[in-house]
């Protein structure tokens, strides 16, 4: 008989039931307005785009790269190119949106961001005292994804305004004592999943600074920073000028539409083997993927490629009306909590994103899976316990996703979850 001590390890931690709970939680209770995935608004999401992308991509094979009908079908219902059939395309809105050169074959196309994370672990870790960093409070999927590949992870505490570089050096410091080698240190400089914060543009040549000073890689999680103001600050891949410290990774999920299962990884740092510059990281992480996925479905790249045609290489304009809708969802989410509570900083206090999903409200009891099947079943609102995304310090926090809901359901929403609140702090008090 199988039993789960036949499995691996890393499937008996609940940090791996994460991104299940999120996926599926909505559709447990329906009645419920729910807070919980990080979805894209459905308005957002037009079916027949799909046709309208697709035949763009088709006419892009024809017109511009000169394919027969031979070779379009080929390129799209074969097996593809490990790397990917949308590079050019990829490195084009780059440039565009991001003021970002770089070469096509630094870029590898995957299934989601997810498989770019996944790669990128995989092809950096590789000895026993590497350590990845990690912000505290972090996204699920970079910790799941380390948790299956045994790869050590170091929580780094987040500030007010997201990771803080003297928090990060502190730490590096200590694992250099301890004898381990500080690998590489995730963050999401825009818009950051759980919490919201923003990097401001010091913030973000600190890090690089410290990169250089400590030999550290950044990987860049760049998913929601479409949606950042104009005035954002650049990426990190921006302002990192000879191209060594940052690994840019990108996703369709939330610029176009998650069906789509589409990322991108820019991983332009030149390897050597001692006796001079071999290949491109790229190379290597393409190399991993190959053993994964074998390659990214070329239909799923030919619809996000059209896309990229489409609105000239610009997913920044193409989401400029999704931009204002999830911001002012937030202004919408902030307003409702100040007229429950009153201005934050008392026993109920939230923090203020300027963009991206999400943001966090602390509360004065326990936010954990009990209470939140109180607060499905008996007042038909869903939220995520942030003890999901953190090891310590999110016992009595609690996020909100507010991009699936409209501002009225936000409303309706936030009038239910302030009920609970109050409810529940009285409850634990008597």
């Amino acid at each position: 008989m199988l039993t789960t001590a036949d499995l691996h390890p890393s499937l008996s931690d609940p940090g791996l039931t994460v991104m299940t709970f999120l996926n599926e939680a909505t559709a447990r209770y329906p009645q419920a307005v729910s807070f919980a995935s990080g979805r894209p608004h459905e308005r957002f999401l037009e079916l027949k785009s799909l046709q309208t992308y697709l035949e763009r991509f088709l006419e892009y094979l024809r017109t511009e790269r000169g394919l027969g009908e031979g070779a379009v079908a080929t390129e799209l219902l074969q097996y593809g190119a490990t790397s990917g059939i949308i590079r050019e395309l990829i490195t084009a809105m780059l440039l565009t949106d991001e003021q970002v050169s770089v070469d096509p074959r630094s870029v590898v196309v995957t299934t989601g961001c997810q498989e770019a994370l996944v790669i990128t672990l995989r092809a950096l870790f590789g000895a026993p005292d590497d350590v990845l960093l990690v912000a505290s409070p972090c996204y699920a999927g970079i910790t799941g994804a380390a948790l299956l590949l045994g790869v050590q992870v170091e929580h780094v505490p987040e500030g007010e305004r997201g990771l803080e570089p003297e928090q990060v050096r502190s730490v590096v410091r200590r694992l250099l004592r301890e004898g381990r080698r500080p690998r590489a240190l995730y963050v999401v400089p825009e818009g950051a999943n759980p919490g919201g914060t923003s990097l401001e543009l010091d913030a973000r040549e600190e890090l690089l600074a410290l990169a250089q000073e400590y030999d550290l890689l950044l990987i860049e999680d760049h998913a929601y920073a479409v949606f950042a103001p104009v005035t954002s600050p650049p990426s990190l891949k921006a302002l990192d000028r000879d191209g060594a410290r940052v690994v840019h990774i990108g996703t369709f999920s939330k610029s176009g539409f998650p069906g789509l299962r589409l990322g991108y990884v820019i991983a332009d740092q030149v390897l050597h083997d001692g006796t001079g510059p071999t290949r491109l990281l790229a190379d290597a992480l393409s190399d991993v993927k190959s053993m994964v996925t074998v390659n990214t479905s070329p239909i799923t790249q030919a619809i996000a490629g059209g896309m990229l045609l489409n609105c000239d290489f610009s997913l920044r304009r193409a989401n400029a009306e999704a931009a204002g809708f999830y911001r002012e969802n937030l202004a919408t989410a902030h307003r409702e909590l100040t007229r429950a509570f009153g201005a934050p900083g008392g026993p109920v206090s939230w923090n203020t994103p300027e963009s991206g999903f999400f943001m966090v409200v602390s509360v004065p009891f326990e936010a954990d899976d009990k209470a939140l099947e109180r607060s499905a079943r008996d007042y038909r609102v869903l939220w995520t316990p942030m003890r999901y995304f953190q090891p310590t310090g999110g016992e009595r926090r609690l996020r909100l996703s507010l991009s699936y809901l409209t501002p009225e359901e936000i409303r309706t929403g936030i009038g239910r979850l302030a009920t609970f609140i109050e409810d529940e702090r009285v409850r634990q008090t008597t």
